[in-house]
């Protein structure tokens, strides 16, 4: 039996480094794993009270409603019917709770309306694209579109 293991001794340093390898892996595991780590599935416990502590910056489109009923009536019907407000009016929730203190600006159409509509083959054909070197002459989108109906004006 001993000619069949004549090495062992490589394999017993192998098992060692192994054994050790496990053994330095729980102890780092312990170390640098949170406790609450799990408690909710495959998250930590304590990053729902880390969230709860950030204060809100996004007011929600019903907020936003309770004031523009102008805004409301025009979108009503239009393809942009179901984009939330802050999509491209930014985080508005300091405007929600004091309207005075802070007043959004408005947004870059020749920009923010490239975020959705720029030209890209991975959105489904229906969906309205536009080259801007092609399309506009260089205008702002706003020249042509109304925003929140955004049809030809």
């Amino acid at each position: 039996m001993s000619s069949r293991f004549k090495d062992q001794e490589h394999l017993i340093r192998m098992g060692v480094l192994l054994l050790a390898g496990i053994i330095v892996f729980f102890v780092l595991r312990g170390v640098m794993v949170p406790r609450d780590f799990g408690e909710y599935g495959h998250y930590r416990g304590g990053a729902l009270e880390d969230n709860r502590a950030r204060p809100a910056v996004y007011a929600g489109r019903k907020a936003c409603e309770e004031c523009h009923e102008e805004v409301v009536a025009a979108r009503k019907g239009g393809r942009h019917a179901a984009v939330g407000c802050e999509a491209c009016h930014g985080p508005l929730a300091k405007h929600a709770s004091d309207p005075a203190a802070a007043k959004p600006g408005r947004p870059d159409a020749k920009t923010i309306c490239l975020v959705c509509h720029l030209e890209n083959v991975a959105r489904p054909a229906k969906f309205p694209q536009v080259n801007p070197l092609d399309h506009g002459e260089g205008k702002a989108c706003s020249d042509c579109h109304k925003p929140h109906q955004p049809k030809i004006s």
